[in-house]
């Protein structure tokens, strides 16, 4: 399979630096835009036709997001990206952005010339040091060769990049809440509409993207939008990275044509399982994603095809859990994440997942009992859907998964009043500190 977004770092001896882009044919793209005086309307036709749609979690078709700006010219507007990477087990922007920031760069400047905007900000998680210095000289670099800052390649055209450290808070991976982290403030959701492309950073249109959608760019200008639609599989169009994480022989992100199944990710490509047990539960798009189980590894890499069978493709996290894992434990650890990552905002999401928590905690601890799964699926209805982003829903995902396929472990517990297996034990047969 042909890779896009990892073939350049696949090269022996490439490195983030731009002379290594260059010689691999980076910013070639942005000359052609120019060269060729490619209009922003060509441009967002272009990304249309390749059916390109949001790596960050929701999916949502990227042309049809940069058609919703405003064409007035004389509106200030403003391009944001998101590598807020936060979610458990989802490292695959950060990769992009350590050992490959120019592709990325090139994506920013061909899309801020797209939507007229003539600031974009990089919004990286604090804790991403590497990520940040990388870029920042990743800028440096492309401003001397005239890609980015004023009259970029003598076409008029102007745009200053800034790099955002944030203060690591997991809700500011939501656009909105990113946006107002940016103005300085609280990083919490707003109420939508008004949407960003009406109403975003300063009040003024902004288009908010993630790394990975920015680096495929520069590759459908290239190549064209009816190439890159041409990989995948029906509305899901060309490659996609996956974090594959857990009990897997050989864990890390790999580049594959969406429309790939869970099973050639994991086996094929992972290696399968390690010390030879059998797969009990996977986690298919990062924490805030419904569990699958063994009979699921048939699925396809697909937004549709996922959500059909349950569950979301999100932040293309793939976590898996071989047999000996508790799986009230493992809900409860993604619990213990979601109450501490509470924005606190709505009042359904701030009360609702410590006592989601206290619940689980109760249970996995020999000391529930066996109303509590009612009271838990009570609470999780009245959380999910009544909250101003998608966090509610998100919090709820892990231990409605686990109870419709995993209930007994839930009635082992409070029957036998304890967990069926020694976590300290487990933890260290598996390679954890």
């Amino acid at each position: 399979m042909e890779q896009i977004l990892f073939k350049n770092m696949a090269s022996p001896g490439y490195t983030p630096k731009i002379s290594s882009y260059i010689a691999m044919g980076g910013y070639e793209a942005l000359q052609k835009v120019f060269s060729e005086k490619i209009t922003s309307d060509q441009l967002i036709e272009m990304v249309k036709k390749s059916g390109l749609r949001g790596r960050g979690g929701a999916g949502f078709p990227t042309g049809t997001k940069w058609s919703f700006i405003p064409k007035n010219p004389a509106l200030t507007k403003y391009l944001c990206i998101n590598a807020d990477e936060g979610e458990p087990g989802t490292f695959k922007d950060r990769q992009l952005m350590e050992k490959d920031p120019h592709q990325m760069l090139e994506g920013i400047v061909i899309s801020a010339y797209a939507i007229g905007a003539h600031t974009a900000y990089i919004y990286v998680r604090g804790e991403l040091d590497l990520a940040m210095k990388t870029i920042e000289e990743a800028i440096e670099e492309a401003r001397k060769k005239g890609f980015v800052g004023k009259n970029i390649l003598s076409s008029g055209f102007d745009l200053e990049v800034y790099v955002h450290p944030g203060a690591g808070a997991y809700i500011c991976g939501e656009e909105t809440a990113l946006l107002e982290s940016l103005e300085g403030k609280r990083g919490k959701p707003r109420f939508k509409p008004p949407f960003p492309a009406n109403f975003g950073l300063y009040g003024k249109p902004t288009v908010v993207n993630n790394v990975e959608t920015l680096s495929n760019i520069p590759y459908i200008v290239n190549r064209g939008g009816e190439w890159f639609a041409s990989i995948g599989v029906g509305k899901s169009t060309g490659t996609r990275l996956f974090s594959l994480s857990g009990h897997v022989k050989k864990p890390g992100n790999y580049e594959v044509p969406l429309g790939t199944t869970f099973r050639q990710l994991i086996f094929d490509l992972g290696g399968g399982i390690i010390n030879g047990k059998k797969l009990k539960a996977i986690i298919p798009g990062g924490a805030s994603a419904s569990f699958f189980t063994e009979e699921h590894l048939d699925v396809k890499l697909d937004f549709e095809e996922v959500a059909k069978a349950g569950s979301m493709l999100g932040s293309g996290a793939v976590t898996v859990m071989d047999e000996e894992t508790c799986m009230v434990w493992a809900a409860l650890n993604l619990m213990h994440f979601f109450s501490h990552e509470s924005c606190g905002k709505c009042t359904p999401c701030r009360e609702g997942a410590p006592w989601l928590y206290k619940i689980m905690h109760r249970i996995e601890h020999g000391e529930g009992k066996m109303e509590d799964l009612d009271l838990l699926v009570s609470l999780c209805g009245n959380i999910a859907g009544k909250t101003v982003c998608a966090f509610g829903e998100a919090e709820v995902a892990p231990i409605l998964g686990t109870l419709k396929y995993f209930r007994q472990e839930y009635e082992y517990h409070i029957r036998e009043k304890s967990c069926p297996i020694n976590h300290s034990e487990r933890l260290a047969t598996i390679g954890f500190p």
